[in-house]
C-alpha cells in the first residue's frame, strides 16, 4: 500500500505540474487582455500599450510563465489586474459557498446512489431498475442550465415555493437560509445521482450471481450477509472511482448553476475573471478546480487499491 501510495503521488505531482503548464498557455490564448477591458472601448492603443506595459504583460510567454511558476511555487498568486488586491483573498473567501453546495450535494448523492443502485442491481428488470435508467438518460439529454431554468420556471415562478436565486444572499447567509440552496443543488446532484446509482447497480448486478455468491449460499450463508460482505465491497471498487468524476463534475457544474442562480461561489468569480481578463484570477480559479480534480482522484485510487488490493504475482 505505502509503495502503491508513493507511485500514484509521483503521478499526481507529475499532473499537477502538466495542470500548472496548461493554465498558462491556455491563459495565455484567450482573445483580447485585461489592458483592452482597463481601457475600455474608448481607449486608444497608446494607452493600452501603456497598460500593459505596466502589468508586464508585454514580457515573453517564457519569461511571464517562469515569474509566475515561481510565485505560485511559493504561495503567491499575485493580484487581481482589475481591483488590485490579492486573488487569494478572493478565492477563500468564495470558496466556501462552493464547498458549501458541493457539500450538500454530495451528502443527497451518496447515500441515495448507494440505496437505488442497490435497489435495482438485487431486482434486475423490476420497476425501480427502469426507472433509473430512464431517468439517466432523461438528465442527460437536458443541459443543466436548461434544467435550471425548468426548475426554476416551474418551482419558482410557477408555484411559488423556492426563491429563484440567490441574489442578496451573502456567501455567510446560505447557511442561514436553505431554502436557496434547494434548487443550485438540486440541479447539481440530478446527473451525478443517476451516474453513480448505474455505476453501483452494474456492480451489485454483475456480483450478486457470480461464483463467489453461488458457493456462498452453496453453504448456507444468508443472503443479506452475502450482500453485505460479499458483494457490495467489490462492487463498491469502481462506484468509488465513478464518485471521483461525480466530483469533478459539480466542479464543472458549479460553474454554471453558480452564474444561473447568482450565487456567489468559485464559479461565479471564474466566470467574472474572464470577462474582465483577470489573467491571474483566471490562473488562480482554474488552478484550484484542476488541482482538487487531481486530489480527488488520487485519494480515489488509493481507496480503490484499499477496496481490492492488487496481490503480487496476480494474473
Amino acid at each position: 500500500m505505502f509503495r502503491y501510495a508513493l507511485s500514484r503521488a509521483a503521478v499526481a505531482a507529475g499532473q499537477c505540474f502538466a495542470v500548472l503548464v496548461a493554465v498558462f498557455a491556455l491563459t495565455s490564448l484567450l482573445p483580447g487582455d485585461t489592458a483592452d477591458v482597463l481601457v475600455g472601448e474608448q481607449g486608444t492603443e497608446e494607452q493600452a500599450a501603456l497598460v500593459r506595459t505596466r502589468l508586464g504583460l508585454d514580457q515573453p510567454v517564457v519569461s511571464r510563465f517562469g515569474s509566475w511558476l515561481h510565485a505560485v511555487l511559493q504561495g503567491d498568486f499575485g493580484r487581481s489586474l482589475v481591483t488590485g488586491l490579492p486573488i487569494t483573498h478572493e478565492v477563500t473567501a468564495r470558496l466556501g459557498t462552493t464547498a458549501l453546495l458541493a457539500g450538500c450535494a454530495l451528502a443527497v448523492v451518496v447515500p441515495l446512489a448507494l440505496l437505488l443502485g442497490v435497489a435495482s442491481g438485487l431486482r434486475e428488470g423490476s420497476w425501480i431498475d427502469r426507472a433509473l435508467n430512464g431517468a439517466t438518460v432523461l438528465l442527460h439529454a437536458v443541459p443543466e442550465f436548461v434544467l435550471g431554468l425548468l426548475l426554476v420556471a416551474w418551482l419558482s415562478l410557477g408555484l411559488g415555493l423556492l426563491p429563484a436565486t440567490a441574489a442578496g444572499t451573502a456567501g455567510a447567509e446560505l447557511p442561514l437560509t436553505p431554502q436557496v440552496l434547494v434548487l443550485p443543488v438540486g440541479v447539481l446532484v440530478s446527473r451525478q445521482l443517476c451516474d453513480l446509482a448505474r455505476q453501483v447497480r452494474i456492480g451489485v448486478a454483475e456480483r450478486k450471481d457470480g461464483p463467489v455468491a453461488s458457493h456462498l449460499r452453496l453453504l448456507g450463508l444468508g443472503e443479506r450477509r452475502i450482500v453485505v460482505r460479499h458483494v457490495m465491497p467489490n462492487a463498491l471498487a469502481p462506484a468509488v472511482q465513478q464518485l471521483a468524476r461525480c466530483v469533478d463534475g459539480l466542479l464543472g457544474g458549479a460553474v454554471v448553476v453558480e452564474s444561473l442562480f447568482a450565487v456567489s461561489g468559485l464559479g461565479t468569480g471564474f466566470v467574472e475573471a474572464v470577462q474582465n481578463r483577470d489573467l491571474p484570477a483566471v490562473q488562480c480559479y482554474a488552478l484550484v478546480f484542476a488541482l482538487t480534480a487531481v486530489a480527488v482522484n488520487l485519494l480515489a485510487d488509493l481507496a480503490v487499491h484499499r477496496l481490492v488490493p492488487v496481490r503480487e504475482g496476480r494474473a
